[in-house]
C-alpha cells in the first residue's frame, strides 16, 4: 500500500512531496522536493506525519482499497506512542578548569 500527499516544509518553508509505503507490515516514509526527482527516506517521521497518513487511511477505509482496521489500529498505536526526538542546544558548556 502507498499513500501520497504534500506538505510544507518545515526548514524551508517550501512545499514537498511525502510518500508512504507499507511493505511487510511496516510504514517507510520518503520525501522528494519536486516531481521526477529521486525519493529521500526519511529518518526521522514527523507527528505530522503520522497523523496525515492516518487521515488518509480513514478516508480510505470506508472505500475497498485495501485499508483493514488493524491499519488503523496500528497506526493510531504508534501515534500514541510518538515521542519527539531530543533536541539539540549545542555543545554542553565548557567546565573550568581545575585550579
Amino acid at each position: 500500500m502507498e499513500i501520497e500527499w504534500t506538505q510544507t516544509d518545515p526548514r524551508t518553508g517550501e512545499r514537498c512531496f511525502v510518500r508512504a509505503r507499507k511493505f511487510a507490515r511496516r510504514w517507510q516514509f520518503a520525501t522528494r522536493p519536486r516531481r521526477r526527482t529521486n525519493w529521500q527516506t526519511v529518518t526521522h517521521v514527523t507527528r505530522e506525519m503520522w497523523e496525515t497518513l492516518l487521515e488518509a487511511l480513514e478516508r480510505r477505509s470506508v472505500r475497498p482499497e485495501g485499508v483493514t482496521d488493524d491499519d488503523l489500529a496500528a497506526v493510531r498505536t504508534l501515534l500514541s506512542r510518538y515521542r519527539p526526538p531530543p533536541e539539540f542546544d549545542g555543545p554542553p558548556p565548557a567546565s573550568d578548569p581545575p585550579g
